[in-house]
């Protein structure tokens, strides 16, 4: 069955012309490829790099940098508009760490009836220990604060009727592995190893993985405000409850001077805080659902150009 793979590329021509190579040798070259150049300005990916690897594909350059996930979006809405057969498609990162070798075990997962898309959950990372812990963190607050279990990224195989729901759905454009978790789609997992770069540094830093963690939620943000709204009702209801006893202490001469007024400010600066953290849960989750996310077709705004690679043979 032929495959499809979707990737985004930034400004890493080395790494992705590599990837191209190996899909080719593992894959076999009749593999298709979508690599969207996510507006790269020292590194513009060329057609060449697909065509010196003997695959067929397409480049999609972008008038300018959008982001990993809105990419990836742009890429499955490209796939999704041009292709009507029974393709796989393959999203992977273009830097190596997906292994393309592993495609082979991702995709046979797809084979039963009962799996709409197969994510891979990873065994080994070569990543530091900040980036570990960090993970580690986001995994528990994610549950915690969406009541959902989330262990995979973007390397997932997902069958064609899938990649048209997927990009019917605007939460493609935040994050690409929550809204896979929201689609309810049927959703198998595979345990793969990540490997090292080809070439070059990660472009990814704590801030941006931070803001990475923080999109996830914004797909379940009605999820989120409604645990997040319990629990401040819970501690304005405490401190509440807390007041009025301070105040009848106060009033049958249990207090100490100065407790009751520190301790009745102390309850009201709590009050007002959790007051206020449930307004601005409540307002961002409206101007996330009111604005800020692309619907279907709307990526033909941000492509610049389409460069198509015709495989050679022999």
């Amino acid at each position: 069955m032929r495959k499809i793979v979707v990737m985004p590329v930034y400004e890493d021509l080395e790494a992705s012309s590599k990837l191209f190579v190996e899909l080719a040798r593992t894959q076999g070259p009749e593999t298709y490829v979508v690599a969207v150049d996510d507006g790269s300005v020292r590194q513009p990916l060329p057609i060449s790099a697909i065509e010196a690897s003997g695959l067929e594909g397409v480049v999609i350059r972008l008038r300018r940098n959008v982001g990993h996930q809105r990419a990836i979006a742009i890429g499955l809405s490209y796939v999704a508009e041009h292709f009507t057969g029974s393709e796989i498609v393959v999203v992977m990162d273009s830097d190596g760490e997906d292994m393309p070798e592993t495609i082979t075990e991702l995709v046979a997962g797809l084979q039963s009836p009962d799996a709409d898309v197969v994510v891979a959950s990873r065994r080994s990372r070569v990543e530091s220990l900040k980036f570990k812990a960090f993970y580690i963190v986001y995994k528990l607050l994610f549950s915690l604060l969406s009541g959902r279990q989330i262990s995979f990224g973007n390397f997932m195989a997902v069958k064609l009727p899938a990649v048209r729901r997927l990009a019917s759905m605007q939460e493609l454009w935040i994050h690409v592995a929550a809204c896979v978790l929201g689609s309810k789609l049927r959703v198998q997992t595979c345990a793969l190893d990540r490997g090292p770069r080809y070439a070059g540094r990660s472009k990814m830093n704590f801030v941006g993985l931070a803001l990475h963690g923080f999109r996830a939620l914004m797909v379940f943000a009605e999820d989120v405000l409604v645990r997040v709204g319990i629990a401040c009702t819970v501690v304005a209801a405490l401190s509440i409850a807390g007041g009025i006893i301070a105040t009848l202490l106060k009033m049958l001469g249990f207090a100490s001077q100065g407790w009751f007024s520190l301790a009745f400010g102390i309850l009201v600066l709590v009050f007002l805080q959790t007051a206020a953290l449930t307004l601005i849960i409540l307002m961002l989750s409206g101007m996330m659902r009111s604005g800020g996310v692309l619907g279907v077709g709307s990526y033909r705004e941000f492509v610049d150009d389409v460069l198509h690679a015709a495989r050679r043979d022999g």
